[in-house]
């Protein structure tokens, strides 16, 4: 679920711990005025965006191992770009009807919870509840992720170097990237001219 074209607000549930709140800090120092949702970066950061495509012909879904071998390797090539030598978060989402947090797997380290569509019958609110893992970047540590993106069984996923200056957004069909600066963002973009959309919108 994208949540596209709707508000997006926090939920406190709960006093923060030291580690949520300074992931909280980061995000809107760096992101001020936007929810960690991929696709609602692109409107106020537009000047340091770039959407890169994951197949050929900006094919949709891959069909065969080779193009699964294809998408992954776009992905980890830009992803050494960005993240080389640096520690990563990796942030995943959980959608809920329900405020209150699921039951997440050891290890995935609970960050914050946003109300991704709100209405007054409470049947028909969204929560998107996220998890924030740090590791180290290695080529090919989130191919899981990665392919389960690809295959649209997960959405919403975010990868970032510890201060959050710049940030992967993957989707099923490619990736949208946000660096620190338009120079930055050109400079990648030039360097994968062939994955970048003919559309004029650069989507």
């Amino acid at each position: 679920m994208s949540g596209g074209g709707v508000a997006v607000s926090e939920v406190r549930l709960a006093v923060p711990e030291d580690g949520q709140a300074e992931l909280t800090r980061l995000w809107q120092q760096r992101w001020p005025g936007c929810p960690p949702v991929g696709h609602e970066l692109r409107g106020p950061y537009r000047d340091v965006w770039v959407r890169f495509h994951s197949l050929p012909e900006s094919k949709r879904y891959p069909q065969d191992e080779s193009e699964y071998a294809v998408v992954l390797e776009r992905h980890n090539t830009v992803l050494d770009e960005l993240f080389a030598g640096e520690d990563v978060y990796v942030i995943t989402p959980v959608w809920t009807a329900e405020a209150e947090l699921p039951s997440f797997r050891p290890g995935a380290g609970y960050w914050r919870s946003l109300l991704v569509a709100d209405d007054p019958d409470p049947e028909f609110r969204t929560y998107c509840h996220l998890t924030a893992v740090r590791r180290p970047w290695r080529r090919g540590c989130v191919d899981g992720v990665l392919r389960d993106v690809a295959d649209d069984t997960m959405a919403g996923v975010l990868i970032t170097d510890t201060g959050m200056r710049r940030v992967h957004h993957p989707y099923d069909g490619g990736a949208d990237v946000f660096l620190e600066s338009s120079e930055e963002r050109d400079r990648m973009r030039d360097r994968h001219a062939d994955w970048l959309s003919r559309h004029a919108s650069g989507l």
